[in-house]
């Protein structure tokens, strides 16, 4: 969108002037086709089209509040506008009522929109002048360009054509230029070329598929741009590389997009990959289910098809609602929406149930009623490790309001002021003590429901803890210390993932405490040995650098000056904390830290996998306990190389050598076992049902493997007509293999048969229709089994 804006400089008069004088001096838009909208009871500005526009009054037309009043919400500034509308061409009209205010066919083009900010609005409505009025005017890129160019479409301008041409060249397809909407292969080229250009954009500002927030309406640009390709006869990936296209063309004004062009394009290929399975089966279900709707003239899909396509093929509804346009259905999206909400409450009860939601999230709403009361709580723990406080408030563990907590009780309190870190940013809240005249007792847990609200829950150990009492709070230090080294180094692994993989990084979510951290952050695939041996190193590093860590309260417009990272979904007040670590990193942040990254001591990630798609996970600890950590994997090394005779340094190269030799002597045991079972001498169990040769046999601690050979081997000899069940106990445990020969298939198949004599050694199976397994714990039951399997056959 283009734009430009006045305020309190020029006015109603050179708006209108210079943008006239714009279109059709600078753009060279023909006079003749150009008409204006004005607000109905704005005779200033229609008197101004007049003089410096010298349009005539037929192509001034006067449209209601509803389209030329601008107004920002029930009260606050407003003001007419005035819109520069080109008329495109007779052959547009829609009919004899054809015209700009009457309706609103394609004919007459909006090209400008001039809003003369001018009022005041009140909240009874009444308006008055404003003492500064102001312009502010949009106009639309491609739209412009479109018109420049003489083209019908913005997708026909030459700011869309080399992204719809390649998309065409890629999927075998012809663009021919059509109407809007009047061809669908132009349709679902334009589709995609617009859908491409955003997702290469929102995926270079770290944007990546998901099933929530921001991320969810990447992955419905992508889903639906698939969706059109499938139309389109694309049967493979091909999106990305579109995207690649909107790079070539777009990479010189956006430089952003081709540091990054690898990475956006993996993105999109993945998704593409993963959205294949779930397009084909989402599609198919959809179909049989428009054709039942059909059988019983019904036009509406209701809001359980919706919903099953959703929860169980990932499809989404903007799909639904695309196919049921064009085949002249409604859908029940408020039905979809009713079952969306209750599978939400569903998962909410069971995270309750199941003990995941703990007490903040229960009593979360009484804590920000009480904040929305007036109670508020300054936190003072930045510098102060113990603190003299006034008990303000006191709840039990029922949540309910109370005067006093005894001995033995568990409750909440709120004081004044607090040195207590109440959980939030990720970082759990501090552990403590307190004490008075009267009690002593345990900080178990703060939280910090509300900005301006910390929440201490408190166990008395002795004696009684009452409202208006005096306490001495403190924390524990050494939790506190351990916490801020693993907070600290959240920001150190931060930067090494954007060192080390790339500027697409942006945490994705965190939690710290005095045992470890977790680290969620926006990639798209797994990290390899080498990079996760990267991303601790250049950790390290800036920990034996020992940089100094600063904390310094500015605006959030000044945080931002200094290059500071912030989260996108964070909220922030006008005043943040931005902490800095040397020149190694610089974070808005509330937590607590170190004051150097050499007190972190070390740095050990012990884990790196995937939460969901486009988002992964590292897990780490710091200090004393990777110390630990070491030590153990230490001593496990030592204890591994006593047991196989290795010196110090050879470890690796005993153990490969033992396991070449384990290998070895493995298959050398597997031909002398294989040897020893011949299946011509099995056949001498051969026995008859009806027409059916069967065999079975139990054999006794063989490997799957040699079963499968001895079946394979057996099986040659009885082509035809032939059921063989072979059975391996190794002490209680059976394996079972059962061969089923073709010819059979209609009557009998190896899956259902073993799924129904495996019940019998208690257990289950299945497999190919000539060939299936299963295994069981109940040796007890395999006569049983054979015996089962032999009544099958005869019925």
């Amino acid at each position: 969108m283009l734009g430009n804006f006045s305020f309190g400089d020029y006015f109603k008069k050179e708006a209108i002037t210079w943008a006239w004088q714009f279109v059709t001096e600078e753009l060279q838009l023909p006079k003749e086709k150009l008409w204006v909208t004005v607000y109905e009871e704005d005779e200033e500005a229609i008197a101004y089209w007049k003089e410096c526009a010298h349009l005539p009054s037929e192509r001034i037309v006067r449209m209601g509040e509803k389209d030329n009043f601008w107004t920002m919400g029930d009260t606050g500034p407003c003001g007419p506008c005035s819109e520069i509308y080109i008329d495109q061409g007779s052959d547009m009209s829609c009919g004899p009522n054809c015209g700009l205010g009457k309706c609103d066919c394609d004919r007459f083009l909006e090209i400008w929109n001039l809003v003369f900010t001018q009022f005041d609005q009140a909240q009874d409505g009444t308006r008055s002048l404003l003492a500064a009025p102001n312009i502010d005017t949009g106009m639309g890129l491609e739209r412009i360009a479109a018109a420049c160019q003489g083209k019908r479409s913005n997708f026909d301008c030459d700011l869309f054509q080399d992204l719809i041409q390649k998309a065409a060249e890629l999927a075998h397809v012809k663009y021919s230029f059509s109407a809007p909407n009047t061809d669908d292969t132009d349709t679902a080229l334009r589709v995609i070329a617009d859908h491409s250009r955003a997702a290469a954009f929102l995926i270079a500002e770290g944007v990546l598929p998901s099933n929530e927030s921001r991320g969810y309406v990447l992955r419905r640009l992508l889903r639906r741009a698939l969706r059109f390709a499938k139309l389109l006869g694309v049967t493979e990936a091909f999106l990305y590389k579109v995207v690649g296209q909107v790079i070539v063309v777009m990479g010189e004004a956006y430089p952003e997009l081709v540091s990054q062009m690898e990475f956006i394009q993996h993105v999109v290929r993945e998704e593409e990959e993963r959205f294949a399975t779930t397009l084909e089966n989402g599609l198919q279900v959809l179909e049989e289910g428009l054709r039942a709707l059909e059988k019983k003239q019904q036009t509406c899909i209701p809001g359980e098809l919706c919903f099953l396509l959703y929860d169980t093929h990932g499809f989404p509804l903007d799909i639904v609602n695309d196919a049921a346009e064009k085949r002249g259905f409604t859908v029940d999206v408020a039905g979809f929406e009713t079952l969306m909400s209750q599978q939400r409450e569903r998962a909410r009860q069971s995270m309750k149930k199941s003990g995941l939601l703990g007490q903040a999230g229960d009593y979360e709403e009484i804590f920000k009623r009480l904040a929305a009361k007036g109670y508020k709580c300054q936190f003072l723990g930045y510098t102060e490790s113990e603190l003299e406080c006034k008990v303000i408030l006191l709840l039990g563990e029922d949540g309910e309001v109370c005067a006093e907590l005894t001995s033995g009780a568990v409750g909440y309190m709120v004081t004044d002021k607090t040195p207590c870190y109440g959980a939030s940013g990720g970082q759990v809240g501090d552990l403590g003590e307190l004490s008075s005249k009267t009690c002593q007792g345990k900080v178990l847990e703060t939280m910090k429901p509300c900005p301006t609200l910390l929440v201490h829950k408190v166990q008395i150990n002795e004696g009684s803890l009452r409202t208006e009492e005096n306490i001495l709070l403190r924390y524990d230090q050494n939790l506190r210390l351990a916490a801020a080294r693993n907070h600290s180094c959240t920001h150190l692994l931060h930067a090494a993932l954007r060192a080390v993989l790339g500027t697409h990084v942006h945490q994705m979510g965190s939690l710290v405490d005095a045992t470890h951290l977790r680290f969620d952050f926006s990639h798209v695939s797994a990290l390899t040995q080498e990079q996760i041996e990267q991303v601790e190193l250049w950790v390290n590093q800036r920990i034996l650098a020992n940089l100094p860590i600063t904390t310094q309260e500015m605006s959030l417009d000044e945080a931002m000056q200094t290059g500071a990272m912030a989260l996108f979904e964070e909220k922030y007040g006008e005043k943040v904390r931005v902490v800095t670590m040397g020149n190694a990193s610089q974070e808005l942040c509330g937590g607590t830290h170190l004051t150097a990254t050499g007190e972190a001591g070390l740095f050990l990630i012990l884990s790196e996998s995937a939460v969901a798609a486009g988002t992964r996970r590292i897990e780490a600890v710091t200090g004393f306990i990777a110390y630990q950590k070491v030590k153990a994997l230490q001593g496990e090394m030592r204890d591994v190389a006593s047991a196989v005779k290795a010196v110090p340094g050879q470890l690796v190269e005993k153990v490969t050598g033992l396991q070449q030799e384990v290998k070895k002597l493995r298959k050398d045991a597997e031909k002398g076992v294989a040897q020893n079972v011949s299946a011509k001498s099995l056949l001498e169990k051969l026995e008859h049902v009806g027409d059916i040769s069967l065999l079975c046999v139990q054999l006794e601690d063989l490997p799957i493997k040699v079963l499968r050979n001895i079946m394979d081997e057996t099986r040659s000899l009885l082509p035809k007509q032939a059921v063989i069940c072979l059975a391996d106990r190794i002490a209680e445990k059976i394996n079972l293999l059962l061969y089923v020969s073709k010819d059979l298939h209609q009557r009998f198949t190896a899956p259902k048969l073993i799924a129904d004599i495996a019940v019998e050694i208690g257990g289950s199976g299945g497999g190919r229709p000539d060939l299936a397994q299963a295994g069981g714990n109940n040796a007890k039951g395999l006569k049983v089994a054979f015996v089962r399997l032999k009544q099958l056959l005869s019925c």
